[in-house]
C-alpha cells in the first residue's frame, strides 16, 4: 500500500472508532446506570463529559498540531483516546467512567483537529483529494449508521464495557503503522490562545453543570445561581478575549459572514434538538418500553440507514439546489419528525417513534452535506480546517447543552426505570417540544442568514492571521 492510501486508511480507521464511540454509547446508557448504580446526572455526564471536552479543545488542538507536526499530534490523540477507551472499559465507578470519558473527548479532539490536514497533505492533487474525502465522509456516515446496532449487540451479547474495549485493537493497529503516514506543518503556526481556552472550558463546564443540577438543587439555589454567574462571566470574558487577541482561537472575523454564522446556528440547533433528544429516546425504549439494548439498536437502524442514504443522495444533487433550501428544509423536517414522536406513551409499541425518527433522519440527511458545503465554501483553502473546527465546536457544544437542558425536563427516577413511567413520558414530551422549537428556530436562522449576500467562492473570507487546519470537513456531518 502506498503512503497516501495508508494515511487515508489510518485516518478512516481512527475516525470510525470515534464515530462508533459516539453512537454506541446511547444504547448502552441504561446498562451502565444499572451496573454502576449511577444517578441520572452521572449518566448525563457520560455523554456531556465527552462532548464538552471535545468542543472546548478542538481548536487549540489544531494550533498545537501546527507546532508539533500533524502526524505526531494525531499520534498523541490516538494514544490518549485508545488508553482512555481501555480505562473506560475497566472503570469501577461512574465517577471514574465520566472522568475517563472527558479525557477520551480530548483525545478525540486532537484526532479531529489533524485528520483533515493529514488527508489534504497526503492527496495534493485536487482530483484524487475529492475521492479521499468522499471515502472519509462515507466512513463517518457508515459508522454512525451502524453505531446504535453495534452498541446494542455488544451490550446484549457481551457487556457494556465491550463498547469501549472495541476501540483498543483498532487504536493499536493504527499506532503500529503511524510512522509510515504523511506528515505536514503549516508555514505559519498560530500562537495558542491559552486565555481564551481557559475561559471557554470554564464557561462550558459551569453552564452544563448548572443545567444538570438545577432540578435537584433548585434553580434559585445559591449553587446554581453561582454556576450560572460563572458561566455568563466566563463566556463573556471569552468573547472579549477573542475580539482583543491578535490570534484568537475563534476568530470573530469568521462571523462577519452571515452565511457562515447561519451555518453555525443551524449546527447548534440540530445538535441541541434531535441529537440530544436521541439519548432520552433510547432511555424511553429500554427503561419504559422494556426493549433490550440490541432491540433498541434495531429500532434505531431504519432511521440511521435512511440518514446515510439520504446524505449520499443529497451530495449528488446539492449543486442544483441552494444550500439555504437544503439546510432550512432539513431542519424543518427535523422539527416535523420531533413533533411526530409526541404521541408516544408509557404503553406504546416501540414503533411509535419510528415515523418521527425516519422523518428527522431524512431532514438530517438533507442538512449535513449542505452545511458542510457552506462552511467550507465560505472560507479559503488555508482556513478550511479552522472553519470545520469552529463548526465541530458548535456541533458538540450543542449536544452538551441540549442533553443537559432537555434532561432538566425529564424526571430522573423515571429515566432510570425506577419512577413513574407516565411521568417520564410527560417529561420526554416536554423535552421533545423544546427540541422541536430549537430546530424550528434553527430553520428560521438558516432562511435569514445562509446564502445572504452570497459571494463567489473565489472571494473567500480573509482572516487577519493564517489559521491552522483544525478539524476534518467530514466531521461536520457528525
Amino acid at each position: 500500500m502506498n503512503r497516501s492510501r495508508l494515511t487515508l486508511s489510518v485516518v478512516c480507521a481512527a475516525t470510525a472508532m470515534l464515530m462508533l464511540d459516539i453512537a454506541v454509547v446511547n444504547t448502552a446508557v441504561p446498562s451502565v446506570a444499572r451496573d454502576l448504580h449511577a444517578g441520572f446526572q452521572s449518566i448525563q455526564w457520560l455523554v456531556d463529559a465527552y462532548t464538552v471536552a471535545l468542543a472546548a479543545t478542538v481548536l487549540t488542538a489544531g494550533s498545537l498540531a501546527d507546532r508539533l507536526g500533524r502526524r505526531r499530534t494525531f499520534g498523541i490523540g490516538l494514544v490518549l483516546f485508545t488508553a482512555m477507551s481501555a480505562a473506560c472499559g475497566a472503570a469501577s465507578t461512574i465517577g471514574m467512567l465520566d472522568g475517563f470519558r472527558a479525557a477520551q473527548g480530548v483525545g478525540a479532539a486532537i484526532m479531529f483537529a489533524t485528520s483533515f490536514a493529514l488527508i489534504r497533505d497526503a492527496y495534493p492533487d485536487p482530483a484524487s483529494r475529492g475521492g479521499a474525502f468522499a471515502a472519509y465522509g462515507a466512513t463517518i456516515g457508515a459508522s454512525f449508521a451502524v453505531g446504535p446496532l453495534v452498541g446494542g449487540v455488544l451490550t446484549s451479547w457481551l457487556d457494556w464495557r465491550a463498547i469501549f474495549f472495541l476501540n483498543v485493537p483498532i487504536g493499536l493497529g493504527a499506532l503500529a503503522v503511524i510512522r509510515r503516514i504523511h506528515d505536514g506543518r503549516e508555514q505559519h503556526g498560530r500562537p495558542i490562545d491559552w486565555t481564551g481556552q481557559a475561559f471557554l472550558v470554564g464557561g462550558w463546564l459551569a453552564l452544563v453543570t448548572a443545567l444538570l443540577r438545577g432540578n435537584d438543587r433548585g434553580w434559585s439555589s445559591t449553587q446554581i445561581e453561582a454556576l450560572l454567574a460563572v458561566a455568563v462571566f466566563s463566556l463573556a470574558a471569552f468573547t472579549v478575549v477573542q475580539f482583543r487577541s491578535r490570534a484568537p482561537m475563534l476568530p470573530p472575523a469568521l462571523f462577519r459572514n452571515p452565511s457562515f454564522t447561519g451555518a453555525q446556528l443551524a449546527a447548534f440547533a440540530i445538535s441541541a434538538s434531535f441529537f440530544a433528544q436521541f439519548v432520552y429516546a433510547s432511555l424511553y425504549l429500554q427503561n419504559v418500553l422494556g426493549l433490550s439494548p440490541i432491540r433498541t439498536g434495531l429500532a434505531f437502524m431504519p432511521a440511521t440507514m435512511v440518514l446515510f442514504v439520504v446524505s449520499g443522495l443529497t451530495a449528488q444533487f446539492q449543486a442544483r439546489v441552494s444550500a439555504r433550501v437544503l439546510i432550512s428544509v432539513g431542519l424543518a423536517a427535523v422539527t416535523v419528525g420531533l413533533v411526530t414522536m409526541l404521541p408516544a406513551s408509557a404503553h406504546s409499541h416501540w414503533y411509535v417513534l419510528l415515523p418521527g425518527l425516519v422523518i428527522a433522519s431524512v431532514g438530517t440527511g438533507l442538512f449535513n452535506p449542505a452545511l458542510s458545503a457552506v462552511v467550507l465554501r465560505e472560507t479559503d483553502a488555508d482556513n478550511a480546517g479552522l472553519a470545520a473546527g469552529v463548526n465541530d465546536t458548535f456541533r458538540q457544544g450543542g449536544i452538551a447543552v441540549g442533553v443537559a437542558a432537555l434532561g432538566s425536563l425529564v424526571p430522573s427516577a423515571g429515566a432510570l426505570g425506577h419512577g413513574n413511567a407516565a411521568a417520564f413520558v410527560t417529561g420526554l414530551q416536554h423535552a421533545t417540544i423544546v427540541a422541536a422549537v430549537v430546530s424550528g428556530l434553527g430553520a428560521v436562522s438558516a432562511v435569514v442568514l445562509v446564502d445572504r449576500n452570497h459571494r463567489r467562492q473565489s472571494a473567500a473570507l480573509e482572516l487577519p492571521v493564517q489559521a491552522p487546519a483544525s478539524a476534518p470537513a467530514a466531521a461536520l456531518c457528525v
